[in-house]
């Protein structure tokens, strides 16, 4: 599920951040994902496996791609 993320996605977590706010922007990738969040700006580092916990939806549109390049063949 994580690998997917790219940076700048928005994200929705399962239990709000004490401002209230469920959503963060990703802001560093590698071993441990950077997140900071919409409504304070706060910045907090997880392990891939825990945010793979906590997320809930990633909101980032994704244009689909086709599984067949050319489809008209």
């Amino acid at each position: 599920m994580l690998t997917d993320l790219r940076l700048h996605d928005r994200l929705r977590l399962r239990k709000p951040h004490p401002c209230g706010s469920y959503e963060w922007t990703v802001t560093r990738l590698g071993a441990d994902i950077g997140l900071e969040c919409l409504g304070c700006g706060r910045r907090v580092l997880l392990t891939r496996r825990e945010l793979a916990r906590r997320l809930k939806a990633n909101l980032t549109p994704r244009e689909t791609e086709p599984n067949d390049p050319n489809p008209n063949a």
